[in-house]
């Protein structure tokens, strides 16, 4: 990534392609959830645990990635990673067994992980503050197709090659991403001088002794399980629940990553005026009282044409919340920008993933779902409006 092209459009479509591994890998074969219990003799319910322990597990990738990334260059962390994560694809597209694609989707997480971690870094290694929120901003802008397209992707995948088409997919989208890092994010790229003085426990120290970023690291995480949740019970939601097919599950599921598209646009219109910290703070807010809006339709029982706007604004408007936590906590790590980037994804992932497993213990209903939105959304609310002003912090970084 060099710095004369760092904001390229190409670049950061190519980087927006890398941060879509985790949204493709999550949501494109949400459709085939019943076709994959069928031929795996268990139950939808059983199908959704690949989606918590892939979050999981991307956790750890991210812990092990992000220093790596420091210590011997983020071009070949992340290229290995992307090498991982479509070898691993390809061999749950060949799997006869449930286990088999538990096991897989561990290497695969792991793998995805190690690319995914490397860029937040690339972005911090190049640009700060407001600045550096419009490019994430930018990147989501260009990313948000991902979830858009995934579900209808996998529902055409699903009628032509069955379920295991869609993770041969996945496969061939992870080799080109590969390809396309290589030959335009990393062509000229100088890996910075090794530091083989500071060990990863130093690295982990110095961003954790870093106190006023953990408040931002924080509610990326809480917004993040939000949409999760939403994730992991979409299929019963929507499918089950509201009895709709397939095709009618990936419209309503692609309308929210409508919204995010506008909030994304929103925002990036919004940061040549203020300052990403406030702007973070009046977006979860507006986030709350969506989800709040949700809980009355739902407890009113009120229909599904009532019941997907108010999820569809629950969700949408983490396209402004997502670019401007990473930009505020980013802000804080000129240095250690890998690890930095490692702790705020695995924190993320490990969270959410947690989060999304312990709510299939819940009683299986709309209700229970939604009660478990607003417990998150509140916390981001609560992490932003209390204490220090937020403002403050992230200026203060500058």
């Amino acid at each position: 990534m060099n710095t004369s092209n760092h904001t390229h459009p190409g670049i950061a479509l190519v980087l927006a392609m890398a941060m879509a591994l985790g949204p493709l890998a999550l949501d494109t074969y949400l459709p085939a959830f019943p076709a994959m219990a069928s031929d795996f003799g268990v139950s939808v319910h059983q199908v959704s645990l690949t989606i918590s322990l892939y979050v999981f597990v991307m956790a750890f990738g991210q812990l092990f990635g992000g220093p790596m990334s420091d210590r011997f260059g983020r071009d070949r962390i992340m290229l290995l990673g992307m090498a991982v994560f479509s070898a691993a694809s390809l061999l749950i597209s060949l799997s006869d067994a449930l286990n088999e694609v538990l096991i897989l989707r561990i290497i695969q997480a792991f793998g995805g992980g190690w690319a995914m971690v490397c860029v937040p870094a690339l972005v911090r290694d190049r640009l700060s503050g407001q600045e550096a929120a419009r490019f994430f901003s930018l990147i989501g802008l260009m990313m948000v197709i991902a979830p858009a397209v995934a579900p209808t992707i996998g529902s055409a995948l699903l009628a032509y090659t069955g379920w295991s088409g869609i993770f041969a997919f996945l496969c061939l989208y992870s080799f080109v991403v590969l390809l396309l890092l290589r030959l335009l994010v990393f062509r000229g790229y100088q890996r910075p001088p090794h530091e083989a003085h500071v060990s990863v426990i130093s690295r982990y120290r110095s961003v954790l002794a870093t106190r006023p970023a953990m408040r931002f690291m924080l509610t990326g995480a809480m917004g993040f399980s939000v949409m999760l949740l939403f994730i992991t019970h979409a299929s019963f939601i929507y499918q089950e629940h509201f009895g709709v097919s397939p095709k009618v599950f990936a419209l309503l599921f692609g309308a929210n990553v409508v919204l995010m598209l506008v909030m994304n646009l929103t925002n990036r219109r919004l940061l040549r005026r203020l300052m990403p910290a406030r702007i973070l703070r009046w977006v979860v807010t507006l986030q709350f009282a969506a989800l709040i809006l949700l809980l009355t339709v739902t407890a009113a029982d009120a229909g599904l044409w009532l019941f997907v706007p108010a999820m569809v604004l629950s969700i949408g408007v983490l396209g402004a919340v997502s670019p401007n936590t990473q930009a505020c906590y980013m802000e804080f790590f000129p240095q250690h920008g890998g690890t930095a980037a490692a702790l705020m994804g695995a924190t993320q992932f490990s969270l959410a993933g947690l989060i999304s497993a312990a709510s299939t213990l819940l009683p299986e209903s709309v209700l229970s779902i939604v009660l478990a939105q607003i417990a998150c959304s509140a916390i981001c609310v609560l992490l932003m409006w209390s204490g220090r002003p937020a403002i403050r912090e992230a200026a203060a970084a500058r």
